[in-house]
């Protein structure tokens, strides 16, 4: 029987306060826009670059309100 993922919240366009082109690993959102959205902390989440469509897996961090 072949698996199904399907996806149950997205983030469309947000802001990004910070990034480090040399860390490969987790990505850091604040935690009242993750309860708002329904993603938990260490969800695997995939992230889509808007102007080539290359899309990366990582997992979720709570960060404080404003951070991610």
């Amino acid at each position: 029987m072949a698996r199904i993922k399907l996806m149950h919240a997205k983030l469309h366009r947000v802001r990004v306060t910070e990034a480090n082109r040399d860390y490969v690993g987790s990505v850091t959102i604040d935690r009242e826009l993750l309860e708002k959205v329904g993603i938990l902390p260490l969800e695997e989440v995939e992230i889509v670059n808007i102007d080539n469509g290359n899309p990366w897996y990582t997992y979720v961090l709570a960060g404080e309100p404003g951070e991610g």
